[in-house]
């Protein structure tokens, strides 16, 4: 199968001013002038293919905007091999937009004093879209979002889980086969999130629109995608099926258990140990968090209802914020075991 997306090698680097401090500092800065170079992205390799819908994740600052940005034209890559849908991004920019499909979380793509309609009709003249192949759409679009409601009123007037709505059937009226979603659910409340994630799976159903989704709402990635692609400080440090890295990576377990009565929480202390601790929730609720390559779940449950008397317990596996959070604190060497001292993931 053809790639859909195919990057080698890419880097991007930022030449900055460096300041010098204190006021003798800014006159020297006058006359001689320090740089250094920033590597917003830092030689990432990586494919995606026609219909998937890939997580693209890091803390800010990794390159994940920079990334988007070179694959849809508007940046040049400093040096490396890019090319999307066959074509150089940043050499054919106007066939290539035409192509793909680009909703940022906190800017619009409609015109901000008219009516959404309006907006919708000028896109429909902008991208060449048949009337028929329009009106076919623009109803799919209004079943799934319910977007009728909003089609007479001034953007500028719409909240903003009804802007982001409006913005994805925007991104989509001309049908391409790719698109690009940067933080698509930021501010939105439950219900916006909601509906904006059946959206994109319907389409991605339907059309099989490939989707390239960053964001900081991991939820969004567990919703969405089955490969996750991990960016920090500019290196690729992960990219594989989601399941994979919560199979690899998940290195702790915990077992939220109920107490028969206040009569146990003396006994609460007898629980904690190396790699496992426990967390009061309410009187009668705790949250026991073990290191699963140090204790096995038997041994752990066994320890409970023998020093406890307990209503009910369940176990579970640490979430992937969890995970993601202790791989942009420990980077490559929590991705390698074998660069982690006295270390192996369990697999």
């Amino acid at each position: 199968m053809t790639n859909l997306i195919e990057v080698e090698n890419l880097y991007k680097g930022f030449k900055t001013f460096k300041r010098r401090e204190g006021v003798l500092g800014a006159i020297k800065d006058l006359f001689v002038r320090e740089y250094q170079t920033v590597k917003a992205v830092d030689h990432i390799t990586f494919h995606i293919e026609p219909g998937e819908m890939v997580g693209y994740i890091g803390p800010n600052g990794a390159g994940k905007s920079t990334t988007i940005k070179m694959l849809t034209g508007i940046l040049v890559p400093s040096s490396g091999h890019l090319r999307v849908q066959g074509i150089v991004p940043f050499l054919n920019r106007k066939k290539h937009t035409k192509r793909i499909g680009v909703v940022f979380g906190q800017r619009t793509q409609l015109w901000w004093d008219i009516a959404v309609i309006e907006s919708f009709k000028l896109l429909k003249e902008i991208y060449e879209v048949p009337q028929a192949e329009y009106e076919f759409r623009l109803g799919v679009f209004n079943e799934i979002l319910d977007l009728k409601q909003y089609f007479h009123i001034p953007v500028r007037k719409l909240s903003l889980g009804e802007r982001m709505r409006c913005d994805l059937a925007a991104s989509l009226l001309h049908n391409p086969p790719l698109l690009f979603l940067d933080e698509p659910t930021i501010g939105l409340d439950v219900v916006a999130k909601g509906r904006v994630r059946e959206f994109l799976k319907e389409i991605n159903r339907v059309y099989k629109t490939t989707v390239l989704l960053t964001t900081h709402d991991l939820s969004d990635i567990e919703e969405l995608s089955q490969r996750v692609m991990i960016i920090d400080h500019g290196k690729l440090l992960f990219d594989g099926p989601l399941a994979e890295l919560k199979m690899r990576l998940a290195r702790f377990n915990q077992i939220k258990f109920f107490l028969k009565d206040r009569d146990q929480t003396a006994r609460i202390k007898e629980l904690r140990g190396e790699g496992v601790t426990c967390e009061r929730l309410d009187d009668f609720t705790y949250l026991l968090r073990y290191d699963r390559r140090k204790h096995s779940s038997g041994d752990i449950i066994r320890n409970i209802v023998t020093r406890l008397e307990v209503r009910d317990l369940v176990v579970e596996e640490e979430s992937i914020e969890e995970i993601v959070k202790r791989i942009y604190t420990e980077g490559q060497a929590y991705l390698n075991p074998a660069t982690t001292e006295g270390s192996e993931l369990p697999r």
